[in-house]
């Protein structure tokens, strides 16, 4: 069984809000709060949860491009958290992230082939001009374009072929580990599954870790091994995807997994609506976080924060007091 290649524990992003005349802080929006998890090398973790949830900051959080408030990253033995600015240089080498509109991504004033020269300039990957722009035409050729789109500018290309620079863009410094945040969320359908099967190859080639965020469950479930559940700043479930997809434990994940739409107009989907919004960071609800909007919503979910605990299976992790098979059986209950 392969190691944890990336540890995070009890990693939190808190941003203050500023009050009064002095600019005192008042409070603090906990985007991220305490949350712990392990991937493995060569393995897809997916993030999933609706808008606000974290998933984002977390990813960020991770790579230092978002500073956290505490806790710690820990990539391939190397504590990311506490590494100074030199010892950090050193190691964005080794992580990236593709960001999610390919449209704001990439430098308008800049080719391709200065895009994609920058970073190994800068990490004195190369020793000549010459041998940069070499490297670019084979990264251009691997992620699916011609050598003649070097010398053209980002407006010049469509939103898959955009997506493909910037992956190429963050594959020139030759990293283990990269942050997908919603790579083909702006995409056509047709684009995004040729962009993700492109990410797959990549990954078995190159032997990549991935985190994937997204709000696409089905895509989720075909690029990642594990899925872990956001929820107001917190893990709420962390499963294997088989396990997840077939038995979710948390009620939230139930809720999330019972909205995929079936390509079927005949068949008659029970869908179960969530009521409500998600609370406000700034203020979270005591207890479990997910209980204003839970139907099974009981006085020890309203007083006691539940953390993730081992659910019925292996490599299966809950937050929750009662796993769904509970929830289920409780038919005088119903979801408004």
């Amino acid at each position: 069984m392969a190691e944890d290649f990336l540890v995070v524990d009890d990693l939190k992003t808190w941003f203050p809000i500023k009050a009064g005349i002095l600019q005192r802080t008042a409070n603090y929006v906990k985007a991220v709060d305490g949350v712990s998890l392990r991937i493995r090398k060569g393995e897809t973790y997916g993030l999933v949860g609706e808008s606000g949830s974290g998933k984002t900051t977390l990813g960020k959080s991770v790579l230092r491009l978002i500073e956290p408030t505490s806790g710690t990253a820990i990539l391939d033995g190397i504590n990311v958290t506490k590494a100074s600015r030199k010892e950090l240089k050193k190691i964005r080498r080794r992580m990236q992230i593709i960001f999610q509109d390919p449209y704001a991504s990439l430098d308008p004033r800049e080719s391709v082939g200065s895009t994609l020269s920058e970073s190994v300039r800068i990490h004195k990957i190369v020793s000549s001009k010459s041998e940069a722009l070499r490297g670019a035409k084979e990264l251009l050729l691997k992620v699916g374009l011609n050598e003649e789109h070097l010398f053209r500018f980002p407006h010049e290309f469509s939103g898959g072929q955009r997506q493909r620079i910037a992956v190429a863009r963050a594959l020139a410094v030759d990293p283990d580990f990269i942050v997908l945040d919603e790579p083909t969320s702006f995409l056509d359908v047709s684009v995004q599954a040729q962009v993700l099967d492109l990410l797959k190859e990549l990954q078995k080639e190159l032997h990549l870790t991935y985190i994937f965020i997204s709000h696409n469950l089905s895509v989720v479930q075909y690029m990642s091994n594990r899925v872990g559940v956001m929820y107001l700043g917190k893990l709420v479930e962390d499963a294997t995807r088989d396990v997840l997809y077939k038995s979710p434990e948390h009620p939230y994940s139930y809720f999330l997994l019972s909205a995929i739409p079936v390509p079927d107009p005949e068949y008659k989907k029970d869908v179960k609506l969530l009521s409500g919004d998600v609370p406000s960071p700034v203020n979270v609800p005591p207890g479990c976080r997910f209980h204003p909007r839970c139907p099974y919503t009981t006085d020890r979910c309203k007083s006691t924060e539940i953390p993730l605990y081992r659910g019925e299976g292996p490599h299966h992790d809950v937050a929750c007091h009662y796993n769904i098979d509970f929830v289920r059986g409780m038919q005088t209950q119903r979801v408004e």
